[in-house]
């Protein structure tokens, strides 16, 4: 390889990062969801957390208090939120594989 094909390798790696970069910014904003006058990001953790609290739900609780994304306590049906973040996380993980898929081909 000469000095300008290690040129264009590198811009091309640095454009790629810097795609990727750009596309995680634009998908963390669209994690977010309200609810019960909440606002609340779709996380693996959030998605764990409350289905933990499904199964270790002994009194058949419905509600339970969480801090929302502001640090305001939200009372929250359990199930609906579980439900409503678990669709939220799996639609935006697939549209951001959809497109980073897109960019790999465009590489």
């Amino acid at each position: 390889m000469d000095t300008e094909e290690l040129l264009a390798h590198s811009r091309t790696r640095f454009d790629h990062a810097a795609a990727k970069r750009t596309l995680k910014e634009k998908y963390q904003g669209k994690f977010v969801l309200a609810y019960a006058g909440g606002m609340f990001r779709a996380t693996t953790e959030l998605i764990s957390f409350l289905d933990v609290c499904v199964k270790m739900n002994h009194h058949n609780e419905k509600d339970i208090i969480l801090l929302d994304l502001y640090e305001n306590p939200v009372s929250v049906n359990i199930i609906e939120l579980r439900k409503l973040v678990y669709q939220k996380y799996c639609e935006q993980m697939l549209a951001w594989l959809n497109e980073y898929e897109e960019l790999s081909k465009n590489r």
